[in-house]
């Protein structure tokens, strides 16, 4: 199985972000520099699974969300993100969005059979 360093970063660097944490800030807390931190966030640099706890920590969250892209669980992590992106919104919106992803399965399903994955 292979890691994609680059997603794990930016789902890291979105979770920051959200809580409004400067990698200087986030970088101190957690003891590495901030080059270290941004090679992460960017996917340019590899990190270690201490690194990856610290950093979870730091981010006041588990590693799973950060690393569900490469977990064989991850499904089900997606899956109750998309619950929360629907929980807050109107009826309206989410028959929208619940049709946009039906649109998207299909298609992504359609290119895939027609070797355009």
């Amino acid at each position: 199985m292979d890691i994609n360093y680059k997603d794990i970063g930016k789902r890291i660097q979105e979770r920051r972000n959200k809580l409004g944490i400067s990698q200087e800030k986030l970088a101190e807390m957690i003891d590495l520099t901030v080059g270290h931190l941004s090679g992460i966030e960017n996917g340019k640099t590899k990190f270690s699974f201490p690194a990856i706890m610290h950093i979870a920590n730091g981010l006041d969250t588990t590693t799973d969300p950060l690393v569900c892209g490469s977990l064989i669980k991850g499904v089900a992590i997606m899956q109750s993100e998309a619950s929360e992106l629907l929980a807050d919104c109107t009826p309206d919106e989410a028959v929208i969005m619940i049709d946009t992803l039906k649109c998207l399965k299909k298609s992504l399903r359609q290119n895939k059979s027609n070797g355009e994955d």
